[in-house]
């Protein structure tokens, strides 16, 4: 589909430590051009961080879960091309 971002890097956080993962996420994020995303691979649901890309990113970003647990959760977390 055309309005699906393209992947171009992937963030597992699951080895990272947890103060240190929603800096990774957001500046890799922040780091995408418009129509790319990152995909998350994660050891648990990511809800706070989508709260969190809402408060700081709203409108900026697309969220699509692409595996939901129960051990591994992946997300495409995309840059609106607008």
């Amino acid at each position: 589909m055309s309005d699906v971002a393209a992947i171009k890097t992937t963030v597992d956080v699951r080895e990272i430590a947890p103060r240190e993962r929603h800096p990774l996420i957001f500046g890799t994020f922040g780091q995408l051009s418009p129509g790319e995303a990152l995909l998350l691979i994660n050891d648990h649901d990511p809800k706070p961080l989508y709260y969190q890309f809402q408060a700081e990113s709203s409108g900026q970003f697309t969220w699509d879960y692409l595996e939901n647990g129960p051990e591994v959760w992946r997300v495409r977390i995309g840059r609106n091309a607008r």
